[in-house]
């Protein structure tokens, strides 16, 4: 599906262009974007679908991680970025302008693995995913692992550990949840974008990751739940909190974000791991869209308005069909005002 996705975009990206050689240019509005890859599916298909709704107006977007969104999105060789990461005071200060984060669907990062012969739903304490990525369990059937699933037959073979290569906003959501549960990971390694892994092989984007994971046996990654489903590959329910193994789905995403979003700040900016209860799924976070609340180009700023106003709307009921939570109600409202703020 992912991949029937890429497709239409590609081929939606090429009719802009024979439109603009058969003299349409002018009737067009073309929109740059560039940023994560967490949520480039759904991206994807709002672009398509929107160009149904305003045919004046086409998407160039660009799935090259948050770290890239970011970048470009600052020096403004994009009209908006995309990040699974929200920017940090020091990195809004370095914005020519001031940068608007808008919230646009929440996701499940879960782990996924490739053990053949070993079925989905494996069960995995959050203490022995951070020390598989440590390198201190290194083997698939060893006893931490084994003990939490009785009755699979986990074979005697090394762990590959696969993580993000580049910047990317789904390892900061996945170092955020190591570095809530795990005080030696804190220490060593922490939080961000991009860290230094104490193990490990690297594959760009979701997409290369779920590759890695899906080519080589006895491998182990993570990745947005969208890429685990579309190319069939198995992931393990990760014990949260509570002490309950929960699976990642729709509902765990948004019981996760239940109890974060009754303090949501008025920026946005705000983590959904680790949080409390027992249907809470424990690596959870929101996708942003970066826009300048000042727009240097006034068409393109109104096109790109009406089409955030249409994904609180039209946009948010497409998201679980594709495996992604959607904004609670009061949480699209307060996108509906900051919305309005742009120019």
């Amino acid at each position: 599906m992912i991949q029937q996705i890429k497709k239409a975009f590609l081929a939606l990206a090429l009719v802009a262009t024979v439109g603009a050689a058969a003299g349409q240019a002018s009737a067009e509005t073309l929109i740059n974007g560039a940023g994560a890859t967490f949520p480039y599916p759904l991206y994807s298909k709002w672009f398509s679908e929107y160009a149904k709704v305003d045919k004046s107006v086409k998407f160039n977007y660009q799935s090259i991680g948050s770290g890239g969104g970011i970048k470009q999105i600052t020096a403004q060789t994009v009209d908006f970025g995309a990040s699974d990461k929200f920017l940090s005071d020091q990195e809004l200060s370095a914005a020519p302008g001031k940068l608007l984060h808008i919230p646009t669907v929440m996701g499940a990062v879960v782990v996924t693995y490739n053990v053949p012969g070993v079925p989905s739903g494996i069960k995995l304490n959050s203490e022995d995913v951070a020390n598989i990525y440590l390198g201190k369990i290194t083997m698939w059937n060893d006893k931490r692992i084994a003990d939490d699933n009785k009755g699979i037959n986990l074979p005697a073979k090394p762990i590959i550990v696969v993580h993000r290569s580049d910047g990317s906003g789904t390892t900061s959501i996945f170092t955020d949840y190591l570095t809530g549960v795990n005080a030696e990971w804190a220490k060593k390694v922490g939080k961000g974008a991009s860290v230094k892994w104490p193990v490990g092989l690297g594959g760009k984007g979701n997409e290369g990751v779920a590759g890695q994971i899906k080519t080589t046996p006895y491998t182990i990654g993570y990745v947005e739940l969208a890429y685990a489903f579309e190319n069939k590959l198995p992931f393990a329910s990760l014990k949260n909190g509570a002490g309950v193994f929960v699976a990642p789905s729709i509902k765990s995403t948004s019981a996760a974000a239940a109890a974060a979003l009754k303090n949501m700040p008025a920026d946005y900016r705000i983590s959904l791991v680790n949080q409390p209860g027992k249907d809470a799924y424990p690596v959870v976070g929101f996708t942003w869209l970066l826009v300048y609340e000042k727009q240097k180009d006034a068409v393109k700023g109104k096109k790109l308005v009406e089409f955030l106003n249409w994904s609180m709307t039209k946009g948010q009921k497409m998201a679980s069909p594709m495996l992604y939570a959607p904004l609670p109600n009061s949480v699209v409202k307060m996108v509906q005002k900051t919305i309005k703020t742009i120019k």
